[in-house]
């Protein structure tokens, strides 16, 4: 592609990278500390080239994308085996080193983040490998070889998303969702991973049925040394709670921005700083200013921001700690090193 038509795909015709739906521009907030976008969907993007969606989230400032992988669920619908899987991430992540290589030439570069010794993002994208509630009956012998043969690549960085769906959308029975959660945990503890949760309760459900079950099956498995992550957080305080006392990172994406998320708001406000952290689960749940967009890993700068917002103005944190924390948990919850600079005495 010429520099133009990388531009052209990029929406940097007018020098902004996102638009809303009546074609705004929409300015994406300066990092005070590199991104992470622990949770998202790559391979699931209709909208975008995931090629492009690496580049865009690189040039806001995006250093690390750890993207779900369900072997029940998109196999072989979407990649044939593990070799398929990894080649798609291989090839896009090379495509997005050309378009950034174009864009440069342009002017357009990734925020710099002086004296922070971080990778960048086309060397930290990971994956997190595990059967989703929705296909729980489907967690069977062939899917936990194919789950082992996955963590195995360099890219694994932990098990997941796992754990327990009574949601509108899952028919699928308890027992075995519960039976397909406890065996997924097993492996973690197994191979020394952390793993990421995916817990929804049933509509209306105020006693929060799911992530109580799901709580009481971390302390009865226990959680993995590694860590856990409770992904794609949209409950109360109280749920938070519960799994703050487990150990557990909370993870707050696009929803925390809507303008009917005050609990939310209200729990990422009340969460420790050493586990917060951000993510997209892209290609759902786009953030404000660009909700009912499909969602990609830069817009995780809109998340980060609002986090990083309503923390200072309850007097929590400043921006640049909340900033701090958020890239600091991503790296300490996935093994890495954050790779920050020494603070001022």
């Amino acid at each position: 592609m010429s520099g133009l038509k990388v531009l052209d795909h990029l929406t940097l015709a007018d020098g902004e990278l996102f638009h809303d739906s009546k074609g705004r521009p929409c300015p994406v907030p300066v990092p005070l500390a590199p991104l992470a976008d622990t949770h998202g969907h790559l391979g699931s993007l209709k909208l975008h080239d995931p090629a492009l969606a690496l580049a865009r989230a690189a040039l806001v400032g995006v250093r690390m994308l750890v993207v779900p992988i369900d072997p029940a669920g998109e196999f072989p619908r979407k990649w044939g085996s593990a070799t398929e899987l990894l080649d798609f991430l291989d090839t896009h992540v090379e495509i997005a080193h050309m378009c950034l290589d174009e864009a440069a030439e342009q002017g357009f570069v990734s925020p710099a983040f002086e004296g922070w010794g971080v990778p960048d993002l086309l060397d930290n994208v990971h994956i997190v490998v595990g059967s989703h509630p929705y296909g729980a009956a489907d967690y069977d012998e062939a899917a936990e070889a194919l789950t082992r043969e996955l963590l195995a690549s360099p890219r694994a960085v932990g098990v997941g998303e796992i754990g327990l769906d009574f949601g509108p959308y899952n028919e699928m029975d308890a027992a075995v969702q519960i039976d397909a959660f406890r065996r997924q945990l097993r492996l973690a503890h197994e191979l020394n991973l952390p793993v990421e949760l995916h817990i929804r309760d049933a509509a209306g459900d105020s006693g929060c049925t799911a992530h109580r079950l799901a709580a009481d099956i971390l302390r009865e498995e226990g959680v993995p040394a590694a860590g856990c992550d409770l992904h794609c957080f949209t409950s109360s305080v109280h749920v938070m709670e519960d799994f703050k006392q487990l150990g557990c990172h909370i993870a707050y994406g696009g929803a925390a921005t809507f303008s009917r998320s005050d609990d939310i708001r209200k729990a990422l406000v009340l969460t420790p700083e050493r586990y917060i952290i951000t993510e997209t689960d892209c290609p759902f749940m786009a953030p404000v200013p660009l909700r009912g967009e499909e969602c990609e890993p830069a817009m995780v700068a809109f998340v980060a921001e609002l986090v990083a917002r309503v923390r200072a103005e309850a007097g929590v944190e400043t921006p640049e700690n909340t900033y701090r924390s958020l890239w600091r948990n991503a790296c300490a919850l996935f093994g890495m090193p954050p790779g920050e600079p020494a603070r001022a005495c």
